[in-house]
């Protein structure tokens, strides 16, 4: 299950990566700080990902997980915008890269939290 799980985040996860990193790039390019940037991205994500996470990955139809959804997306956010502020200190002046790099690590916390926290049906 956790194998089924893991590749059917990954195509969400594909199709919300590519929809928000767009969207953040769009926002960096019309001159938002990246705080800001992710902050919509993160917001716009949630509401886009919240239904297709819950029942294509974790076969979830319950609609009051979304205050849970959203608690994984706030730190998902912090982690981002201290990812991006530590590459930024790192010497990464170009925020695409930056927000680039932080995809793989906000994605494993995603799947993470999301698996262990928010559709884990054990603890329902």
């Amino acid at each position: 299950m956790l194998k089924k799980q893991l590749i059917r985040f990954l195509i969400v996860g594909i199709i919300n990566t590519i929809f928000g990193y767009t969207l953040f790039a769009i926002l960096i390019y019309i001159g938002l700080h990246y705080s800001l940037a992710v902050l919509i991205g993160t917001i716009v994500g949630i509401l886009f990902n919240f239904k297709t996470t819950g029942k294509f990955v974790f076969d979830s139809h319950d609609n009051k997980l979304i205050f849970h959804f959203v608690g994984v997306y706030v730190i998902i956010y912090f982690l981002n915008v201290f990812g991006l502020w530590f590459l930024q200190k790192l010497g990464f002046d170009n925020m695409y890269f930056a927000g680039a790099i932080m995809i793989a690590p906000a994605a494993a916390v995603s799947f993470f939290l999301n698996r262990t926290f928010v559709f884990n049906k054990r603890s329902k």
